[in-house]
């Protein structure tokens, strides 16, 4: 996603009168959080509310302060944050693990550095935001068991950082490609993971729960 894009996207933001405050969301009781980015969060966002046992995903920002939580300013690479998605889920539905591997599989290419296909700066990069040292254990084991089956044909770069603060985007940032099926971006992007998360975890889908 370009600042180009975003120009596109100011009339669809300009008929939006509620924008999602900048500020940390809070998961509902009995229910547990994770934050990943990898590449634009449109699609990102896509895959992870197609999974069973996931109750919300929130498209936004993680790695930099609340002061520079807007698209714009992240856009310019230099404020620490990367596009992130915070999902909320239910772990006797589907476990971290699952959703990890959905992560690694379909959701983007763990192994591009500081990008994520046409989209380029460290706002871009892959990070797995840990909450605890179980979601640590498991991120680090996950990209141990990759590497070991050299299961793709670079090394993978994604970061495992602690999570600090999650900080949602605007409000037309959020389910932008269920909205926006046509948009060209989400064709060529975002609709060929749909399609690849279909074909390989069919049990993990809400329509299989």
């Amino acid at each position: 996603m370009t600042v180009k894009m975003l120009r596109s996207l100011a009339v669809v933001a300009a008929l939006i009168a509620a924008v999602v405050p900048a500020r940390p969301v809070s998961a509902a009781p009995h229910a547990e959080t994770a934050v990943f980015a990898g590449g634009c969060f449109w699609g990102v966002e896509a895959v992870f509310e197609q999974l069973r046992g996931v109750n919300n995903v929130v498209a936004g920002f993680s790695g930099g302060s609340a002061a520079t939580a807007h698209y714009e300013t992240v856009s310019t690479g230099t404020t620490g944050h990367a596009e992130s998605v915070q999902v909320t889920f239910d772990p006797s539905v589907i476990s971290y693990r699952e959703l990890l591997r959905v992560f690694f599989s379909v959701a983007h290419d763990p192994t591009e550095l500081n990008y994520q296909g046409p989209d380029h700066g460290t706002q871009y990069r892959s990070a797995i935001f840990y909450a605890n040292d179980a979601q640590k254990r498991d991120a680090d084991a996950m990209i141990h068991e990759l590497s070991a089956q050299h299961a793709y044909g670079s090394p993978i770069v994604t970061q495992v950082v602690p999570f600090v603060a999650f900080y949602p985007a605007e409000a037309y940032h959020q389910h932008f490609v269920e909205r926006n099926p046509n948009y060209p971006y989400v064709v060529y992007n975002d609709l060929p993971k749909l399609a690849e998360l279909h074909k390989r975890f069919p049990a993990l889908l809400k329509s299989h729960a």
